[in-house]
């Protein structure tokens, strides 16, 4: 069977990941705080049938080897926490962080982050997530507080009709060495792995950390443009290695008609 046949499948399924990724990417355009991702291929192991530098039986080396390649597979998912655009809301419970570093949350009792800071207030007063889930350290707004104010260092602060402080909170935000390890878990949540390394607490304004900015959220980061640029790409390039198929077929259509 001619080696192509299988080394154009891999490109196919390659491309085929590659769209779904892209599909992604563009499905998530308008999701508040979301991260698009890129797939990263390699090539797949030689056949080698003639090693470079090997000597002739005249005593020179050949300067080229004779290798063949089978193909490309697909070895990561990268996604990546470039800064997207903000839009003002006026809501004083929307929050962006304009830098680096993500919100806490508590997602079912465990850890969890998000750069999505589109929080609200569930019926004790808690500031939660659209999903319910609570934004730590977790902060209750007093019933008769009338207005909620957050500095850009994380001061969170409850007010009464004269501009007394009820009740206030400082919000960490965290950070994390290698954030492209984190692992999504959809809602625009992510948790710590081994490769993203452990979360770094850090006050907003401080050294690495963002600042925090009230009455805004952070958008997707994906670019149109780039992404349809993608599709087009990545289309030609599953309709290419379909192409490869086909005229390996003939090929071997070809071989057995000439047997006739």
């Amino acid at each position: 069977m001619m080696r192509s046949l299988w080394t154009a499948a891999t490109g196919m399924v390659a491309q085929q990941a590659h769209i779904d990724v892209l599909s992604n990417n563009l499905a998530n355009v308008n999701t508040q705080g979301f991260k698009k991702s890129r797939v990263e291929f390699e090539d797949l192991m030689y056949q080698t049938m003639q090693i470079a530098g090997t000597q002739t039986k005249g005593g020179n080396r050949l300067p080229t080897g004779l290798q063949v390649g089978m193909g490309v597979k697909q070895v990561s998912i990268h996604k990546f926490f470039t800064q997207g655009s903000f839009e003002s809301t006026g809501n004083p419970l929307d929050l962006a962080i304009e830098g680096n570093g993500f919100f806490k949350i508590d997602h079912n009792g465990d850890d969890a982050y998000t750069r999505s800071g589109a929080f609200n207030l569930d019926n004790e007063g808690r500031v939660v997530t659209s999903n319910g889930y609570t934004l730590q350290p977790e902060f209750i707004v007093p019933s008769e507080a009338v207005n909620v104010v957050v500095s850009e260092t994380g001061h969170m602060a409850a007010l009464d009709e004269n501009g007394v402080e009820l009740s206030s909170v400082d919000i960490p935000i965290y950070e994390f060495i290698n954030k492209a390890g984190l692992n999504a878990l959809g809602k625009n949540l992510y948790v710590e792995t081994e490769a993203s390394g452990t979360p770094v607490e850090g006050t907003p304004g401080d050294d690495q950390f963002g600042t925090i900015a009230q009455g805004y959220l952070e958008g997707s980061n994906v670019e149109l443009v780039d992404e349809m640029v993608g599709l087009i790409v990545g289309q030609r390039a599953y309709e290419t290695n379909s192409k490869a198929i086909t005229t390996s077929d003939s090929m071997l259509q070809t071989a057995i008609n000439t047997k006739r």
